[in-house]
């Protein structure tokens, strides 16, 4: 596990440190779970790494596995509290993603049919040939 860093600005290294209360739901040496008190349906849950990073590009790839085994372990209990029809697992980087918090972190969403909320989107294929440019370039990228 990369050496943990918490910035002293940050809210959710406040969070983690104890100097600002949160509704906790499971926490360990690599992550924390808490209630999101802005939520977008009952039950959001945000999974944060105990390690300041702004988001999945600086983060130490050990440290998003973590946070990311942690929103499995949040969604299962999630399910099992509330039996939603789904759950969206969210992570946003950057300001074109709406990213609202520089550290990073992973949203449990519970979902109902028909919620109304907005973050799924219709299927339409794409440009066959341009898809496959675009997997090459990107594959040739990958580290």
């Amino acid at each position: 596990m990369t050496e943990a860093h918490l910035d002293d600005d940050c809210i959710f290294c406040k969070i983690i440190r104890g100097e600002i209360p949160c509704f906790k739901v499971l926490e360990d040496a690599d992550v924390l779970a808490l209630m999101d008190v802005n939520p977008i349906a009952p039950g959001h849950v945000l999974v944060i790494p105990k390690h300041h990073a702004k988001d999945i590009l600086e983060t130490p790839l050990d440290c998003v596995g973590k946070a990311f085994a942690g929103a499995g372990r949040a969604a299962r209990a999630v399910q099992k509290t509330l039996a939603p029809d789904g759950i969206n697992i969210l992570q946003a980087n950057g300001p074109g993603a709406k990213q609202s918090v520089f550290h990073l972190h992973v949203h449990v969403i519970p979902r109902g049919m028909d919620d109304g909320l907005s973050m799924n989107w219709e299927l339409a294929p794409g440009d066959m040939d341009q898809i496959g440019r675009l997997a090459e370039q990107i594959a040739s990228n990958v580290e």
